[in-house]
C-alpha cells in the first residue's frame, strides 16, 4: 500500500464522525486538500476525488430559474459507484454565518431556510450534483460552495451567481451621511433593492459610475467610485478607481449607501395627468391607474434596462423627485445619461408629476 495505510474495519452498526460507513478508513494526503475555487481535489488510497464547477460568473434575473453546475469524478476512474454526501451552502458576504442551502445523500435531500421548496439537486448526468434554484430572489445573489464528501475525504468548488441589476447611490432625506449600516440596509430594501456588493460597485464603476460621496457596501465597508479624478474626491494625484475607507462600525459610523436594484419584471411609466400633484395626490393617482407609485430602485432599473427616457420630474415613493434621461439633450439636465434628482421637495409642492409602477 506504500505510505498510505488501509485499515479494514469490522462490521459495525455505525462509525462515529463518518457521514457514510463503507468498510474502510482512508488516510489523508498532505497534498490532497484544496479550499476550492472552481476546482477541488483530494487523494485517498491512490484515488483522487475531483470536484469541478464553472469559473465564470453566472448571470440571471429576479424570478428566473438557474442551475449552478457541479460535477465530480475520480482519477483513475472507479468502475463501481460509491455513495457520497453532497452539500451546497452560500458563503457570507458581511461576516454573518454561512447559509446552508441543501444537503443530499442519494435520492434523499433536505433544503433550508428561504431556499426550502425552491431548490433541488440535478443529477441527470453521471456524478452530476448541480444545484437548481427557481424563482430567484434579490438575496440569492452571491457565492455558493458545492461540497462532495466520500468517507473521510471532502472536496469542493465555488460558483458565483449574480443577478442583473443597476447600482445607484442613495441618501437619507435629511442629507449626506445620515445612515449607519443597518439603516442603509433598510433604506435600500425600501427602494426595492439591496446594499450593493463590492463586485457590483466595481462593475458599475467600469461602466462609468462616478460618485464622490462614500457609501456602505454589503461587506460593511465604505467606498466610492471615481471615474474622473478631481480635487474634492481624493485629489488629482490619485488615478480613477474605487476609493475605500475600509470596514466601519455597523452602528456608530454614518455614510450614504450604494444600492443594487434588479432588472424589472413590471413597468415604470410617467403618469399623464392634467395637473401637477402633491406627494399624497401622486400616490393616489397611481392607485387610481391600477398601479403603485414607483420606488427609486424601480426607476433606475427602468432607465437602465428598459430605456425609460423622460424630461419631466416626478414624485417617487420615498418622497424624492427624479427623472430618467437616456438621450441627453438641451434643457434636460447635464449632457450625460442618468437619473436626475431634485432631492426631497416639500411634499405639499405641486411642481411635479409622478412615476408609477405596474407589476407584471
Amino acid at each position: 500500500m506504500g505510505p498510505l495505510l488501509l485499515v479494514l474495519l469490522y462490521p459495525l452498526p455505525c462509525v462515529l464522525g463518518l457521514p457514510f460507513y463503507n468498510g474502510f478508513y482512508y488516510s489523508n494526503s498532505p497534498n490532497g486538500w484544496n479550499p476550492g475555487n472552481g476546482h477541488g481535489e483530494g487523494v485517498f488510497n491512490g484515488v483522487k476525488l475531483v470536484v469541478e464547477t464553472t469559473e465564470e460568473t453566472l448571470f440571471s434575473h429576479r424570478g428566473a430559474n438557474v442551475t449552478l453546475p457541479c460535477r465530480y469524478h475520480y482519477e483513475p476512474a472507479l468502475l463501481s459507484p460509491r455513495p457520497v454526501r453532497v452539500k451546497w451552502w452560500k458563503l457570507s458576504e458581511n461576516g454573518a454565518l454561512e447559509q446552508d442551502v441543501l444537503v443530499a445523500i442519494g435520492l434523499r435531500h433536505r433544503s433550508f431556510g428561504d431556499y426550502r421548496g425552491r431548490v433541488r439537486l440535478r443529477q441527470d448526468g453521471e456524478r452530476e450534483v448541480s444545484l437548481q434554484i427557481r424563482d430567484l430572489r434579490l438575496e440569492d445573489s452571491g457565492r455558493y460552495r458545492c461540497e462532495v464528501i466520500d468517507g473521510l475525504e471532502d472536496e469542493s468548488g465555488l460558483v458565483e451567481l449574480e443577478l442583473r441589476g443597476v447600482v445607484f447611490p442613495y441618501q437619507h432625506p435629511w442629507g449626506r451621511y445620515q445612515l449607519n449600516f443597518l439603516e442603509a440596509q433598510r433604506a435600500c430594501a425600501e427602494q426595492d433593492a439591496v446594499v450593493a456588493s463590492f463586485e457590483q460597485l466595481f462593475r458599475a464603476w467600469e461602466e462609468g459610475l462616478d460618485w464622490c460621496n462614500a457609501g456602505w457596501l454589503q461587506d460593511a465597508s465604505v467606498q466610492y467610485p471615481i471615474a474622473r479624478a478631481r480635487q474634492p474626491c481624493g485629489g488629482l494625484g490619485l488615478a480613477p478607481g474605487v476609493r475605500s475607507y475600509g470596514p466601519r462600525s455597523h452602528r456608530l459610523h454614518r455614510y450614504d449607501a450604494f444600492c443594487f436594484a434588479p432588472a424589472l419584471r413590471g413597468q415604470v411609466y410617467y403618469l399623464e395627468h392634467p395637473k401637477k400633484l402633491t406627494l399624497a395626490e401622486a400616490k393616489e393617482a397611481c392607485q387610481e391607474d391600477g398601479a403603485h407609485i414607483a420606488k427609486v430602485g424601480q426607476l433606475f432599473a427602468a432607465w437602465k434596462f428598459r430605456g425609460l427616457d423622460r424630461c419631466d420630474a416626478g414624485w417617487l415613493a420615498d418622497g424624492s423627485a427624479r427623472y430618467p434621461v437616456v438621450r441627453p439633450r438641451p434643457n434636460c439636465g447635464p449632457l450625460e445619461p442618468g437619473v436626475r434628482s431634485f432631492g426631497f421637495p416639500d411634499p405639499w409642492s405641486r411642481e411635479y408629476g409622478v412615476y408609477c409602477y405596474r407589476p407584471r
